[in-house]
């Protein structure tokens, strides 16, 4: 459950700066329809979540019964010698466990209540369980989707790695395939003294991004949910995924644009905003099809 709210945190994080990118962009003409289009991608991204909560909950819980403790503990005894409970010598006794017409009358609201949660609670599992029978069909939807796309774009697909690292492979893979199949060089203004001929390409796009942000915290700061040094040095030492944030450090310290192509045949387009004459990289995001769940792949042009 920590690794799937730690994902979706990442999700809310990446979408917020993509939301600031385009909105920055926006002019007059063009604001209302951002404003539109980033109010539908914030419903999808909860909507998904929401899914995959749900997806969740009926895997763990799926089979597990609700015991409904016994919290009836009876009627109410009346205490023979109150001032309430004494009779008139002429009417006959009321022994002490005889309930009242109002005992008898009145509901056991708790026990109702927590009926009424056990039903709720069943409802929801069933719920979620013809949820996740819908999984395998998104799967093989997502691939078939991808498929097309590939075919009509002219591209064809290197699968990268599913380790936490995919998103720094998958650039590294497209620095080295604009380059001759060299390996991506590191920009003289990010040299971070590790061995850029015997280490991973992945950390070394790793490292670049983390100097990016550590060297541009002012533009990364306001979707940072964590400290600044504890953030780069994850991104730096560990397999921990990157978003947009991480996509977009990268295109500004390679000077590229990359084009993130999904099985919508949306293309999250991240520019890295300069006149200068650039590349443009390819990769293909899945949300269904890798054993992590999110993973990127590299897409090399056919021709």
């Amino acid at each position: 459950m920590e690794s799937l709210t730690a994902k979706h945190r990442q999700q809310k994080r990446d979408l917020q700066a993509r939301i600031m990118q385009k909105k920055k962009s926006a002019t007059k003409k063009t604001r209302k329809g951002i404003l539109d289009e980033c109010a539908e991608l914030e419903r999808q991204l909860q909507e998904t979540q929401d899914q995959e909560l749900a997806n969740h909950e009926g895997r763990t819980k799926a089979g597990e019964g609700t015991d409904i403790p016994n919290t009836d503990t009876g009627p109410v005894l009346e205490d023979p010698d109150s001032h309430e409970t004494r009779h008139h010598a002429s009417e006959p006794p009321i022994t002490a466990t005889m309930p009242t017409n109002e005992q008898t009358k009145r509901p056991n609201r708790q026990k109702a209540r927590l009926a009424r949660r056990a039903a709720e609670q069943e409802q929801r599992m069933a719920e979620a369980t013809r949820e996740a029978q819908d999984l395998p069909d998104l799967r093989q939807r997502e691939i078939d989707d991808m498929r097309t796309l590939f075919i009509s774009k002219g591209l064809r697909e290197h699968v990268i790695r599913s380790d936490g690292h995919c998103l720094y492979a998958a650039v590294a893979d497209q620095l080295s395939t604009q380059k001759q199949g060299r390996l991506p060089e590191t920009p003289l203004n990010y040299r971070t003294g590790i061995n850029e001929h015997s280490s991973p390409p992945y950390k070394m796009t790793r490292c670049v991004t983390a100097s990016y942000i550590q060297e541009h915290a002012d533009e990364f700061l306001p979707f940072l949910e964590e400290p600044l040094d504890d953030y780069v040095s994850k991104i730096r030492n560990t397999g921990e995924w990157g978003g947009h944030l991480e996509l977009l450090a990268m295109a500004k310290a390679y000077n590229v644009d990359i084009n993130v192509l999904q099985s919508s045949g949306h293309i999250d387009k991240i520019e890295s905003e300069t006149n200068k004459t650039k590349s443009t990289l390819w990769l293909s995001y899945y949300h269904h099809n890798f054993g992590l769940g999110e993973h990127y792949n590299s897409l090399h042009q056919i021709n």
